[in-house]
């Protein structure tokens, strides 16, 4: 479970989140909408603990962030993916799952069937397409089993074929028990994907409404 009480966060004495509290349950999936600016990928940092908040606070999976903590079992894809160009995106991924060392090949393989990507696995990331990095970041996101999801305008660069592969993926997660946090200006996707969605501007939550009685 995610809680956020109360939270607000300023840059050079600018507001980017204004007291922000939300309670996110397993299993369920929350769109976050708004245009950009307007706080969505500044909340997500601040969830994960990428960033310190001013006032409130932040509690995920019982451990109270403290601006000296980063949530844990996180998949996260915030802003354009980084990974390195020389590398192929087998070698990517690899390379990162030997951090924590909890998946082997053979799920990699697996994670780059389902983005659609094992044609290209060894096909060097700085030769990828716009799209082919995208859907790389979501296998990345994804590979390590998180309890929490994270998808920062996830469509972006990807074609119909790729949408509709991140559509199934966000229902598997969700199925898994799984926390899924999708900020999208697609509407399609959030309206097909998400329990409940907020609604954000100049770092506040202006709206939430629940998505055809799914709660």
């Amino acid at each position: 479970m995610i809680e956020v009480n109360n939270i607000a966060k300023s840059i050079n004495g600018v507001s980017i989140l204004e007291d922000i509290s939300l309670k996110l349950l397993e299993g369920r999936v929350y769109g976050f909408q708004g245009r950009n600016g307007s706080g969505k990928t500044m909340l997500f940092r601040a969830i994960t603990g990428l960033i310190g908040i001013d006032k409130g606070e932040v509690i995920v999976n019982d451990l109270k962030l403290d601006n000296k903590y980063f949530a844990k079992d996180v998949g996260l894809l915030l802003e354009n993916p980084s990974f390195l160009p020389n590398l192929s995106g087998y070698k990517n991924l690899s390379m990162i799952a030997a951090i924590r060392n909890i998946i082997d090949k053979d799920r990699i393989y697996e994670i780059l069937k389902l983005v659609g990507l094992y044609e290209a696995r060894d096909k060097e990331f700085g030769k990828y397409s716009l799209g082919m990095k995208q859907r790389l970041a979501i296998g990345q996101a994804i590979m390590e089993y998180p309890k929490i999801l994270m998808l920062d305008e996830p469509t972006n660069a990807i074609d119909e074929e790729g949408i509709e592969v991140l559509k199934k993926i966000i229902k598997e997660e969700k199925n898994k028990g799984t926390i899924v946090l999708l900020a999208s200006h697609e509407k399609e996707i959030i309206e097909e994907c998400a329990d409940q969605v907020f609604m954000m501007k100049n770092g506040k939550i202006i709206d939430r409404k629940i998505l055809n009685n799914k709660e």
